[in-house]
């Protein structure tokens, strides 16, 4: 073999050998990229963001418990593998549970008085937002067999009435109502939450409670409504907050924002509240 040809050879095998090295390189780099999961910032792709998971729980006032089982529902049908569990009561009852320590992630109060008992021990993040408002009713047996037209006509002697606790935002939206008539009332009995009020009509074990719009209509045939203009002086605000030990926050967070969503209003109103 001549000096020439064998120059020529050892050019091409290095040639090829340059070749395979950048090919190797080219691969190796692909897949880093492939591999990694963030951008060219440094920051997390969307791709890489965890989904939401788990059980959010949930301390609503008794009023919102139709409404809020199935936003409930709707939640955990959009995020599989997520589950909401309520605790439905007396917004006081509630909100004293959270400062005791109970586990909750969210917290919907039927008053803002109810709701500062949770962020005057900081409780709660941030500011609680007003998602909704509900207004007074009278709540009568089917048929209104007493006659029952106005907030004055509960005063009559021997109608059986119930009121909430003046300490639930039910009963002391249904004081102010009163006061501002100058009526005085002597209920049969006052009950922790407005359910408990209802049902006592419902069992015809009073003639009349004095409840929010949202619970006449929830009961629908069971009891009879009759709207009185003192109401509009008593309109509660109902705020909601994510709670500060939340165990599940992201999922909480996402909960309430269907809350104050388009959707969430529109199970609300459609339930009886009124817009915030």
């Amino acid at each position: 073999m001549t000096r020439s040809a064998r120059r020529t050879r050892r050019t091409s095998r290095t040639l090829q050998v340059a070749g395979a090295g950048a090919a190797a390189l080219l691969a190796l780099s692909a897949c880093s990229s492939d591999s990694g999961s963030s951008d060219a910032s440094g920051k997390p792709s969307a791709s890489g963001s965890k989904e939401l998971s788990g059980t959010v729980t949930v301390f609503a006032a008794a009023s919102l418990k139709e409404s809020f089982t199935t936003l409930g529902k709707d939640f955990e049908k959009a995020h599989p593998g997520t589950k909401v569990t309520f605790s439905f009561g007396g917004s006081d009852s509630l909100a004293a549970s959270i400062t005791g320590g109970a586990p909750a992630d969210v917290f919907a109060a039927a008053s803002p008085k109810t709701m500062a008992i949770v962020t005057d021990k900081k409780d709660a993040v941030g500011t609680p937002a007003t998602f909704v408002r509900n207004q007074l009713e009278i709540a009568t047996l089917p048929g209104n067999p007493d006659k029952v037209a106005s907030l004055k006509d509960l005063t009559k002697s021997g109608l059986k009435v119930v009121l909430c606790d003046k300490t639930v935002p039910c009963g002391a939206a249904a004081q102010k109502a009163l006061d501002a008539s100058d009526l005085k009332l002597t209920p049969v009995s006052y009950e922790q939450d407005v359910k408990s009020a209802l049902t006592k009509v419902e069992l015809k074990e009073a003639d009349a409670a004095v409840v929010y719009k949202t619970d006449v209509k929830a009961a629908g045939d069971k009891v009879e409504g009759v709207e009185f203009p003192e109401s509009a002086k008593a309109v509660n605000d109902y705020p909601i907050a994510l709670l500060k030990d939340a165990p599940n926050t992201e999922t909480a967070k996402a909960f309430i924002a269907l809350v104050q969503s388009a959707e969430g209003q529109q199970v609300l109103t459609e339930a009886g509240f009124l817009k915030p």
